[in-house]
């Protein structure tokens, strides 16, 4: 298994507060660890215009699942905070980091 760090993008639709984002990033901080931090890669980063980033470290066999793991664990809290795929939708994923073969 290879670890990568995936970038998902996205965009709120709807007004998030703060509250909302210290949730969305307890919810996937377990995603955000050593190789994350040791880049010193933000797990979330919201801009003024809504846009946002969610930087996740995931495990898979290869990039495409990794990626699709990526956006599924994304949308999941997003979801569970009440944010509907309409309310804050997903850009496509990128691998923004790689450690090797575990």
């Amino acid at each position: 298994m290879t670890t990568y760090v995936i970038t998902v993008p996205g965009t709120f639709l709807k007004d998030v507060d703060d509250a909302a984002r210290s949730k969305l990033a307890r919810r996937l901080a377990s995603h955000h660890t050593d190789l994350s931090e040791a880049e010193d890669v933000e797990l979330l980063t919201v801009h003024e215009d809504g846009t946002f980033s969610v930087r996740l470290e995931v495990e898979a066999s290869n990039r495409a699942t990794a990626e699709g793991d990526a956006v599924r664990l994304a949308a999941d809290a997003l979801e569970e905070l009440g944010f509907s795929e309409k309310d804050a939708p997903l850009g496509p994923p990128a691998v923004t980091g790689v450690d090797g073969e575990s």
